[in-house]
C-alpha cells in the first residue's frame, strides 16, 4: 500500500487484527526484514511495516532525512489507517525514528522496544565514520555495502548465517546513493532522546553482547540509568537473524 508524504510515495503493509504494532527497519534495510517477526506477531496483533524514506520502495525527499522527517512520514501512514495508539519496535535506525515519533506524538505510543538501538546521539567518532562513509558512497556504494553488512554480525555468526547475509546484502544494495547519504546525515543530526525514553511507560532495549556497532556495556548502563527492561542476546547487531527465536518470544510478550 502507498501513502503520499511530500514528494514521495511511502510504501507500507497493514495486516492482522488486534493491538497495532509498528515495525521500523534499520539503515540499509527495508520492511522485508520483518517477514518472520511479522508472521509471528500477526496471530494476535495488527502489524504495520513501513519502508522509511530513501529505503525499500520509498523514495528520498531531500538530501537529509532527519529522524523527525521519517517520524512525520510514519504519522501520515498511521493517520490514513486511523490507528491512534501503537507499539513501536525499531531496529537500529528504526529505534531512533521510533523515539522521535514518541517525542512528536507521545499520546500515540503504547510502548517502544529499541532493538539493537539506543536513545543516545552519535559520538564524535561515529559522526566521523559516517562522514567518511558518505564520501566513499559517492564513488562506490556497492563496494561499501559489501564490506559493511557482514560486519554487523558477531564473528561467530558470519559462517553460520552466510545465506542470510547474502540476502541482507541484496536488500541493502537496493538503497540509492541519495537514500544512503540522506539517512546518514539524519542520524548524525539526531539528539539525545534518553528523557523521551524514560517518559514511555512500557519500554525495552534489546542488545547483543557482541554487537560491533553498539557497545554492550554502554547500552546496559543506559538501560540501568533509564530503568528500562534490558534483553540481552549472545551475538551481534542483527538479532532478528542471529537470535530469531529468542527475539520473537520476547516481542510476542512485549506487545501482549
Amino acid at each position: 500500500m502507498i501513502v503520499k508524504y511530500k514528494e514521495s510515495e511511502v510504501f507500507y503493509t497493514d495486516q492482522g487484527k488486534g493491538s497495532a504494532v509498528v515495525l521500523l527497519h534499520g539503515f540499509l534495510e527495508n520492511q522485508s526484514m520483518w517477514k518472520e517477526v511479522s508472521e509471528a506477531l500477526l496471530k494476535r496483533n495488527r502489524v504495520i511495516t513501513i519502508d522509511l524514506l530513501g529505503h525499500g520502495k520509498t523514495e528520498s525527499i531531500g538530501y537529509v532525512h532527519s529522524m523527525k522527517e521519517m517520524a512525520q512520514a510514519i504519522e501520515v501512514v498511521l493517520k490514513k489507517l486511523r490507528i491512534r495508539k501503537s507499539y513501536f519496535i525499531g531496529h537500529s535506525m528504526g529505534g531512533y525514528v521510533a523515539l522521535e515519533f514518541a517525542k512528536l506524538f507521545p499520546k500515540n505510543i503504547k510502548g517502544i522496544c529499541l532493538m539493537n538501538s539506543t536513545s543516545q546521539e552519535d559520538s564524535e567518532e561515529r559522526k566521523r565514520i559516517r562522514k567518511g562513509a558518505n564520501e566513499i558512497a559517492k564513488k562506490n556504494l556497492s563496494k561499501l555495502i559489501q564490506a559493511a553488512i557482514p560486519n554487523l554480525f558477531a564473528e561467530g555468526s558470519k559462517e553460520k548465517f552466510s545465506e542470510e547475509i547474502k540476502e541482507v546484502l541484496e536488500q541493502a544494495k537496493q538503497t540509492s546513493v541519495r537514500g544512503y547519504m540522506a539517512a546518514n546525515e539524519g542520524m548524525m543530526l539526531r539528539v539525545n532522546n534518553e528523557r523521551v525514553l524514560t517518559l514511555i511507560e512500557k519500554r525495552a532495549i534489546i542488545v547483543g553482547e557482541k554487537d560491533p556497532v553498539l557497545n554492550y556495556h554502554v547500552v546496559a548502563e543506559e538501560a540501568k540509568r533509564t530503568k528500562t527492561k534490558l534483553i540481552q542476546f549472545p551475538d551481534g547487531h542483527m538479532s532478528h537473524i542471529e537470535n530469531k527465536e529468542g527475539l520473537i518470544d520476547f516481542l510476542k510478550q512485549f506487545v501482549k
